[in-house]
């Protein structure tokens, strides 16, 4: 993966290859701490990609060091005042939320250490490519805080209740080879070859159809945790919806000329 130069704010930029966004967190010298300045800019990198239909594949990454990142920036907290930090608290929140709404597919681009919101930006993603040195974890009870980024819902999907409260009520680090077993890594990776296997995976899922993908996990994000009939309720609306999609269409056409579709996202 070759980051181009297009830079939005001294803390993160972000560009564009083909229908591939990428959002890179660039503070490597405060390990990726996610500070106020940070979360903003996050967000509003996040939200013009995702209202675009012509991106299909959101990747978050970080820039070269030690960290993907180490949390939240607990040290811009000092001295804040109550409101102060509640006002932080949704600026965070903000971000959070948003990139679990991502529409199109998330990929979460993992080396070093992913810790507290850092882990909680990977888990929001629908995929986490981890690099062999990645190191995952929920530490905040260690600080008298809890995982407030989505952690205490997205870590029991990923690898269950019981395993999830041991983690969190020990404050264990994960490394990238458990990580994966556990289930939090969909792939696992050398860290020379962690761009370029995160863009593997995302021009992989480009071969599908844009529509069928926003659907999809449209689908799959809003039965979670419903019952097995109400579930399937919302699969057979969402069969519905793709049906009358231009890309079934194409997609059914490609397969009986034998070709390669021609996906309009619509």
């Amino acid at each position: 993966m070759t980051v181009g130069p297009l830079q939005d704010n001294p803390v993160v930029s972000s560009e564009r290859q083909g229908a591939v966004a990428i959002v890179t967190l660039q503070r490597a010298g405060a390990l990726n701490a996610l500070s106020v300045q940070m979360a903003k800019a996050m967000t509003e990198s996040i939200r013009r990609f995702a209202d675009d239909r012509s991106i299909w594949v959101i990747v978050l990454r970080a820039s070269a060091g030690r960290a993907f990142s180490v949390g939240a920036d607990l040290k811009e907290t000092i001295g804040m005042s109550d409101d102060e930090l509640l006002k932080r608290r949704d600026t965070l929140r903000e971000m959070f939320a948003l990139i679990r709404a991502i529409p199109q597919a998330s990929i979460a681009s993992v080396f070093g250490f992913a810790l507290g919101g850092g882990c909680e930006i990977a888990l929001s993603c629908d995929l986490i490519v981890a690099a062999d040195d990645a190191i995952f974890g929920l530490p905040e009870l260690r600080v008298g805080l809890i995982p407030a980024g989505g952690g205490t819902q997205l870590l029991s999907q990923s690898i269950g209740v019981r395993q999830a409260k041991e983690l969190m009520f020990t404050a264990q680090q994960v490394d990238a080879s458990r990580a994966h077993a556990l289930g939090i890594v969909s792939r696992l990776v050398p860290r020379t070859r962690l761009d370029e296997a995160t863009m593997e995976l995302a021009l992989e899922i480009c071969r599908s159809s844009p529509s069928a993908v926003r659907i999809v996990k449209r689908v799959m994000d809003g039965s979670a945790g419903l019952s097995a009939h109400a579930a399937l309720v919302v699969e057979e609306e969402g069969w519905k919806e793709v049906s009358q999609t231009s890309d079934r269409n194409e997609g059914v056409a490609a397969f009986v000329e034998k070709r390669t579709p021609r996906w309009e996202n619509r």
